[in-house]
This record gives C-alpha cells, structure tokens and sequence, in this order.
C-alpha cells in the first residue's frame, strides 16, 4: 500500500508575494492608461483647435470678400451716376454758349449795319453835288428810318445758372443699407464627441460658431449608422432633427451601443447656413454578459470571461471586484476596477481564501454601462467547468457540468456530429483550468465498476488516441478484470508497476507547475497514489474519460488537504 506524502514544516510559501507583485503591475497599467487616454484626449482638443482656427480663417475670407464686393458694387454704382451727371452738365453748357453766340452774332450784325448807315449818311452830307445829294438822301433817310423802327432784344437768349436735380442714389443707399444688413450664417462646426456625453438612450451634442453671425436657432439632424449594410440598401435609417436656440442640445430614444451619424445647420432672418460636417457619436453600450460557465478560478487569480452584447465595438471593458466580509459574507468591501481591459475577458489577481462579487462594464467613448449581472468568485480552490466542445459524441454532461455519463448505446460512426476539438477515439472530455502557474487541487468521485481515465492533457493533445496512450497527457487508468481491479498511470502508454489494494472511490488531483508534479491520492485514506515528475512546458487542461458505461463526477473549488503539496526549501 503506498503511504502518504508528509508535509515539510516550517518552509515559506513560494507564492507569497504574488497577490502584491500583481497589484503593483495593476497600478503601473492603470495610470499607463490613464496617461494615455489624458494624450489621446489632448490630441484630439489639438486637433479640434486647428479645425476652429481654419474655420475662423475661412469666415474671415468670407466676410473680407463679402464687404469687398458690396463697397466694389457701390464704387460703381457712384462712379456711374458721376459721368451721367457730368454728361448732362456738359450738354446743358453747350446748349447755353450755343445760344448766347448766336446773340453774339446778331448784335454783330446789327452794329455793322448801323455803322454802315452812319458812314453812308455822313457821305450823303459832305457830297458837294445838290443834285446827288438830293438824290441821295430820300432813300437813306427811309433806311434809317426802317433801322430805327427794328426792335433789338437786348435780353440775354439763355439763363446764366444751372439745373441743379437731386441725384437719385436710392439704389446707393440700399446698397450701402446691405452691407449692414445680418448675412445668412456661416456653417457651424460640430464638436467631436466628448468622453462620457452619452447614455444608453441620449447623446448629448455640442457646435460652435465661429464667428459674429447672429443666429435665431439651430437644427440638429441625426440617423443611425448601420454596421455592414449593402450599398444598394433602400431601408435607409429614418433622419430625424431636433430644433434649438442654445449650441447644444440632448438627443434621446437612441438605441444602446449604436452609432449616430450627426450634422447642424443655422438659421437667421437672413437665410439657412449651408451644413457642418458630419460627425459620429456613440451612445453607450448595453451591459456585457458573463459567460459563468467559462469562468474559471483558482487561490491566487480569477478568469473571468464575457460576451459584449453590442452590435458594434467597444473601445475597452472595466471589471470591477467586490470582496465580500463577515461571517457571513453580507458584508461589501471596497470595490476595486480594472480598466481598459481590451477583450472579452480578464485575469484577475486575488488573495486566497476570499469571496469577490465581479461584474464587468462595457466602454466607449460615450461612457461606461451599467454593471453587468455579478457573478460570485471564491478563492477557496481551483474552480472550474468542462468544455463541453471537446466531448467525444458518446459522452453526455449532467446540467450542472460536473457530472458526465458514458451508456450503453454506442453511436455509430455515421450518427457523430464531430469536429475538430472533439475527441474521437477515447470516450473523454477536457475541463478549463485557470491559466496560471500555481498549485490546483480537484477531486473525482468515481464508480469501482466503471473503467475510467482521469489526470491531465496538453489542449492540443490528439483527439483520435487515448488519454495517456501520447505524450500529451498524464492519467490514472482503471481497468477491470476477471481477477481484480488493476490502476495504471500512464503517459506516452508507459505505466510503473503499481497495485493499489483499496479501490479508491473518491480520487484527488494535485497539480504544481512550480515543481513540476501531478499526484493522485485516495481522498478517503489521505493516502499517496503516484506522482508523475513533468516539468510542463505549456498550461495543462484536467481530462477526464470513460472506458465503459458509466459516469464520473468533478468536485473543485474546494481547499485542497494540507496532505496534497509538498512543501519544498
């Protein structure tokens, strides 16, 4: 009969220390984080400013353009009434000095007329002649005579002053009026979506508006972006707008964890703003779902597993951790998160013998979600579920996941739904072990009629041979006779020569990646079974088959006995 191993007293656990080595990375990655996300966001603010400063740029060219063309407009307009005044002054001037020459001319003609009577009547008087004087004399006496009775008007034929007509500037003045006039607003600029502006439901929306234009209210239009729809689609989302006075506004009856596609247009007295650009938002994500039966714990560390539940990605995941106090575990203590985990799952790092409530929070740029349904860790044992994708088609798993059943029945080939994570040779199943390089202890209660194959395997041992027949796993193997029960442990189909001479009905398995070990022990008798010395190079999964009809069943999360690991100086 094999004896059972003794503990050495006295030597200090290996593992002290890793719970606080473990904290101090956790702080270090926290503020890395937080460090990062701080830059990310100082970009993203640097990014917006140069966005402000070339629109501030282009409404200043707007405007500057704006008032060149209006004053250019009105330079021409009064440079155009100028030359139709002076073309009408100068016509009104060539209309006077026409008729005041002409005047000129007649009182010229008049005076030389007169001049020429004076000269003809003094020639009359000084003539010597009787006879030709008195010829002579008659007819320019009636000359004068007719001269004299010529009326002459001495007035002048045009006035001396000017038409002075108002000029008509009325068009001026309603072209100087508009460049006064409020002009259509210039487009608004949408802000980029601000970390934690959403909830599951709302989004709340900021712009800006760059310059001095005066604005009666705004319109906010927004649709649903849809994920991966064809480009021919005609179930195009619905647009929606909302209007307001202030540069904000909070949209609601969104759907969780979707995008939207947003834009915002201005209006005044004058006209509509042509439309900003297009940003996205996201409301915040539903709430992630822990998977419990792909979570898996030991002592030291937790795996905690979920599914998002989003349509479309989150940018990172927070889980948070609760201890539980007290005698009887009501007590909460102080909730500590994890942040920026990337994927759907988490190693956690806690203290032995503790219990934690954990839930996880989906992340976007919106904000966190709300809590998802905590799940209950304890830290007492390696706790751990199957993998029911591995089951050989044969193998049934009771509801709870601990329990698996081999019948009588056997399936034809034809009739097995396989794959390749199934086992197809040995009638077995892997289980999820936590993958952490630290001491795990389960329990196997089994059936002394029932030929079984328990102990450890590689995730990529081979499917199609039998567990302990490879290299890749390490098993207990119990074989029924006509003469007795007869054990073997095995690995690579090599066994020592061993005969246990009490049937083991409940077997414990220790597994110590430090020292390279997995004992089976008869937890009954406390006593030792055999240890296979493996320095495992990779994490190994629990394996657990059934060479004939019947079942097995897994208990884990338990303390393991003091008698299970040796302690090593």
């Amino acid at each position: 009969m094999a004896s059972p191993l003794k503990k050495s007293p006295g030597v200090k656990d290996r593992h002290d220390d890793m719970f606080g080595n473990g904290r101090i990375e956790s702080d270090i990655n926290s503020s890395r984080n937080q460090l990062q996300e701080k830059v990310a966001e100082m970009e993203n603010f640097a990014g917006h400013l140069e966005e402000i400063f070339l629109t501030v740029e282009e409404n200043f060219g707007r405007r500057e353009q704006h008032l060149e063309h209006h004053y250019t407009d009105v330079l021409q307009t009064i440079s155009q009434r100028y030359d139709e005044r002076a073309a009408r002054l100068e016509d009104e001037k060539k209309r006077k000095l026409e008729a005041l020459y002409t005047q000129l001319l007649a009182c010229g003609h008049a005076l030389d007329a007169s001049k020429e009577l004076i000269e003809e009547a003094k020639e009359v008087y000084r003539s010597q002649d009787k006879r030709v004087f008195l010829k002579t004399v008659v007819p320019t006496l009636k000359r004068i005579e007719e001269f004299a009775k010529e009326e002459m008007d001495l007035t002048l034929a045009t006035n001396l002053d000017f038409e002075t007509p108002l000029a008509d500037l009325s068009d001026v003045k309603s072209m100087m009026d508009s460049i006064n006039i409020v002009p259509a607003p210039s487009a608004p600029v949408i802000n980029p979506q601000m970390a934690n502006s959403a909830t599951q439901t709302s989004l709340r929306v900021c712009w800006s508006l760059f310059s001095d234009d005066t604005v009666e209210f705004y319109e906010l239009y927004y649709r649903l972006v849809l994920q991966n729809a064809p480009l021919d689609s005609t179930t195009a989302p619905q647009v929606r707008k909302a209007k307001v006075k202030e540069t904000h506004c909070t949209v609601k009856e969104l759907l969780p964890g979707a995008q939207y596609e947003l834009w915002v247009t201005a209006t005044n007295t004058t006209g509509i703003s042509p439309a900003s650009e297009k940003a996205l938002y996201m409301t915040v994500p539903s709430p992630p779902v822990i998977k419990q039966r792909q979570c898996c714990s030991c002592p030291e560390a937790a795996l905690i597993r979920w599914e998002s539940g989003n349509p479309d990605p989150v940018d990172s995941y927070t889980v948070e951790l609760t201890e539980l106090k007290g005698s009887d575990g009501n007590e909460k203590g102080v909730t500590e998160s994890v942040v920026a985990v990337p994927t759907c799952q988490c190693l956690i790092q806690l203290q032995a013998g503790h219990c934690y409530l954990i839930s996880v929070r989906a992340v976007n740029i919106g904000g966190p979600s709300d809590r998802s349904k905590e799940i209950c860790i304890s830290t007492s044992g390696t706790f751990f579920y199957l993998l029911e994708e591995t089951a050989h088609p044969c193998l049934s798993i009771s509801e709870d996941g601990f329990t698996i059943f081999y019948g009588d029945e056997e399936l034809p080939i034809s009739a097995m739904a396989l794959d390749d994570d199934n086992f197809t040779r040995c009638v077995a199943v892997l289980g999820d072990l936590i993958p952490v390089r630290a001491r795990h202890y389960w329990e196997v209660e089994v059936d002394d009629r029932t030929e079984f194959r328990i102990g450890v395997a590689y995730e990529d041992t081979e499917r199609n041979s039998y567990l302990g027949g490879n290299n890749t796993s390490w098993c207990m193997r119990h074989i029924l006779t006509t003469s007795r029960h007869k054990y073997e442990f095995l690995h690579s189909g090599q066994s020592p020569d061993l005969r246990i001479t009490v049937n083991p009905v409940r077997i414990g398995l220790a597994l110590d990646y430090d020292w390279g070990t997995l004992s089976f022990f008869n937890v009954d008798l406390e006593q030792h079974l055999h240890t296979f010395q493996c320095q495992f190079q990779r994490y190994v999964q629990p394996c657990f088959g059934l060479d004939s009809p019947g079942a097995l069943t897994i208990h884990n999360g338990i303390e393991a006995p003091k008698y299970a690991f040796i302690e090593h100086p």
